[in-house]
This record gives structure tokens, C-alpha cells and sequence, in this order.
């Protein structure tokens, strides 16, 4: 039996579909879910350009559409499959590639979130059935394409690092060409700096798993997808649930040695995602995109400096913490909800790296985000985006004299790949 044999067994939503062995020497498999992608032939032109790593690679499509789907669609998923079959064709590639035409199945709720889930489950079956729990299962997006070390730095930082379990993949979006409108090129602009300051405000208020959660560009070993119950069978945002579950587990990292390129295209085929983003930000240009207001970063950075006191508190310490928090946080947690989870912590932890740890599971990525919107709303307004990543550079006693915004998020892009833009 293998690993995860057992594990298989019982959540593998599909049986065995790849029918050819996997080479013992497989240690990556890149899974992409395609809907409504008949231009997939860019993102495998990207991939073969790649290095070719130090050990076997597997590339895994997963075509499918929801069961309301329409004919154009359906069409769209035909042409994919028919331009996969005809670039194996035309194409000496050094990855075996795969796809698997999942329909319109009947399952309830399907979405990215279980399109995902089929090709990463084949891909651990598939590192089972040679016995490698240590094979890398990267996720990609169809309208992505990458920087040709890839491979290698997955290989190298991920797969060969034994300490690793899990990383998320650096990424920058287009900012001009002539595939997209003017428009689109600002309005990704705008939003991705909003990601960059938001990551970097969740940096400089002490959190501990400050990650990007992009689906197009993660990746995580064979042994801890299985260990952290799997992909989600989410309609949308089942990389932000999934890796909130990979984090605490610990070997979680940023890889940022190589890059990813999503596309900034519109979408309206899930609910939330940069996509749609993009389709509620039409006629944006010459305006600005509101983010969070730094000022709730300031309030969460005291928080989390003040957790080795939660845990030296008896309930009435617990109760007068609460009550002394800022205004914001001690109106988002409610007095017994915070009493109880922390005294629950305190009960299962035996010191204070156990009881943090415990207690950012808790307050989590998911729980920042709704404090965040509980203090947009009133306390703690939205500003520019442009104008609070300045500020918060300014806190951070980085340069703040940036003349464009596309120079603003060059800054920040910077500051992930550990670059030093200060003279830029």
C-alpha cells in the first residue's frame, strides 16, 4: 500500500484516469484547470521553453464546465482539447502531458475549486504509485505563463529541500502589450499593488503566515496535500481556504527565484478573484483604486504584539484585554467569543510558541480579512491605494518618492524578491 493509498480511496473524487505509468524519476506535476481556454497553447509554449529540471515532470490538464454551461463554452472546451492533442503533435517536449476532459459532470457545486482538486488528487495518486511523497504538485492557471526556471527552482527549492513542504510562487501580471486595452493594463496595475500593500501591511503588523494565496502559483509536496485533507471543493477561493490550511502546518515559504505571469483579462466565472476584479473595475481609469486604510494594520500590529500577555492572563485579564484593545479590534471581538477561544488556546498549549501558534490559526488570514472590512466601513475608510502603499513605506523607513504608480509597485515587487529598489 502506498502512502496515500487509503487517503485515496476515500476523498479521490474520480478513479484513476492517466492509464500510463508515471516514470519513477517523476517529481513534479503541474495541474491546470481549463474552462473556456482555447488559447491553452500559449501556457504550454511557455512551459516548454522552461529548463528542464533534474527529474521527470508531468504536466496534467483538467478541461471542464459547470452543468449549465452553454454551447460556446462547450465549443471553447472542444478547441482546448483539440490544441492540446495538436501540440503533443507538433511538440518534442521534455514533460509528459496529460489532460483529462471532465465534461459537464453532475457533482454539486462544481467550479475551480473541484476542476483543481481532480488533477491534484490524480497528481498525488499518481506520486503514490511510485512511492514519492516528497513529488511536487504545482498549480497553474490556463492564461498563465512563466519564467523558464520554473522547474528548476521548484526542483531545487521545493522538491530537494526536505524542509520545505509548501510555497507560494512569486508573480507579476502584464503591465503593457498590445493583447489588452490601456485600461486593463492600468486597472491590474492598481490592484496588484493592492495585493503587494497588503501582504507587506500584514508583514509590518507581525503575522506570521504572510503569503500570497494565488492558485495559478503555488505549489506544495505530494505528502502534505494529502496531510492537510486536500484541495477544497470551493466554487471559488479554494486557494485561499487551501492554503490556510497548508500554513500552520510549517515549511511554508515564498518562492521567489521565479515568476509566474497571470493574465490580467476580465472574468465572470467565479464569484471573487482578480477576474472579476477586473470586470468591476471598467471605466476605472484616471481613478483611484481604494484599499485597506493603514491605520487598521497599526491596530493589528499592537494586537499581535501583545499575545505573550494573552497567555500569562487569567478570564478576567483575558476580559480586561479585550476591553482595552483599540476601538476597532474591541468592536469586532465580541466578549465571549474572545474569552472563550483564548482560554480554550491557553487549556491546549503548553508555552508561548505553542499557544501563538494555536492562536494564528485562529486569527488567521480569514479572520484579518473580516476585521478589515468591519473597520472599512466606517472606522478606518478606504484610500488610494497609491497614497496608503506611500505611507507604508514611509512606516517602514523605505523610499517614498516614487513619481508613477508603476514605480511605486516596482518598489514593491521589490521587496518580495528581496531586491534593493531604494535607489531606483
Amino acid at each position: 500500500m502506498g502512502f496515500a493509498t487509503s487517503w485515496l480511496d476515500k476523498r479521490a473524487l474520480f478513479p484513476e484516469f492517466i492509464n500510463e505509468p508515471p516514470d519513477n524519476q517523476t517529481g513534479i506535476i503541474v495541474v491546470i484547470p481549463a474552462y473556456n481556454e482555447p488559447g491553452i497553447a500559449d501556457l504550454l509554449d511557455s512551459l516548454v521553453k522552461c529548463i528542464e529540471p533534474g527529474c521527470r515532470v508531468e504536466v496534467l490538464v483538467i478541461v471542464n464546465a459547470p452543468a449549465d454551461a452553454g454551447p460556446e463554452i462547450s465549443l471553447n472546451n472542444k478547441i482546448c482539447v483539440s490544441n492540446i492533442e495538436s501540440w503533443k503533435r507538433e511538440n518534442n517536449s521534455f514533460f509528459r502531458l496529460y489532460y483529462f476532459d471532465a465534461g459537464r459532470p453532475s457533482i454539486k457545486g462544481w467550479g475551480v475549486g473541484l476542476a483543481r482538486k481532480t488533477g491534484m488528487d490524480e497528481a498525488l495518486r499518481r506520486f503514490n504509485s511510485i512511492g514519492k511523497p516528497e513529488g511536487v504538485i504545482a498549480s497553474l492557471d490556463a492564461d498563465c505563463t512563466v519564467e523558464k526556471n520554473y522547474f528548476t527552482e521548484l526542483f531545487s527549492d521545493l522538491y530537494r529541500n526536505k524542509h520545505n513542504k509548501a510555497c507560494s510562487i512569486y508573480f507579476e501580471h502584464p503591465l503593457s502589450g498590445n493583447d489588452f486595452s490601456p485600461d486593463i493594463y492600468s486597472n491590474i496595475l492598481q490592484y496588484e499593488l493592492h495585493v503587494r500593500y497588503y501582504l507587506q501591511g500584514l508583514k509590518y503588523a507581525g503575522f506570521p503566515y504572510a503569503f500570497h494565496t494565488v492558485g495559478s502559483s503555488m505549489a506544495v509536496k505530494a505528502s502534505s496535500y494529502e496531510g492537510c485533507g486536500g484541495m477544497n471543493r470551493k466554487q471559488a477561493g479554494e486557494d485561499f481556504y487551501f492554503i490556510q490550511k497548508l500554513m500552520p502546518l510549517g515549511g511554508y515559504f515564498a518562492l521567489n527565484s521565479t515568476t509566474v505571469y497571470p493574465s490580467p483579462r476580465e472574468s465572470s466565472r467565479v464569484p471573487f478573484g482578480t477576474g472579476v476584479v477586473m470586470s468591476r473595475l471598467i471605466g476605472l481609469s484616471g481613478k483611484n483604486f481604494l484599499t485597506y486604510n493603514i491605520e487598521a494594520f497599526k491596530e493589528l500590529r499592537h494586537f499581535f504584539s501583545l499575545t505573550g500577555e494573552l497567555y500569562r492572563s487569567d478570564k478576567s485579564e483575558i476580559i480586561a484585554f479585550r476591553n482595552s484593545l483599540p476601538h476597532g479590534l474591541e468592536t469586532f471581538l465580541l466578549e465571549d467569543e474572545f474569552l472563550e477561544t483564548v482560554t480554550e488556546i491557553k487549556e491546549n498549549t503548553s508555552g508561548i510558541d505553542s499557544f501563538r501558534k494555536r492562536f494564528f490559526a485562529w486569527f488567521n488570514m480569514f479572520r484579518i480579512i473580516k476585521y478589515l472590512n468591519h473597520v472599512s466601513s466606517g472606522l478606518f475608510v478606504k484610500h488610494a491605494v497609491t497614497e496608503q502603499a506611500q505611507v507604508l513605506l514611509e512606516i517602514i523607513g523605505k523610499k517614498t518618492d516614487y513619481a508613477t504608480p508603476q514605480e511605486l509597485l516596482e518598489c514593491y515587487r521589490s521587496m518580495e524578491r528581496g531586491i534593493n529598489y531604494s535607489s531606483f
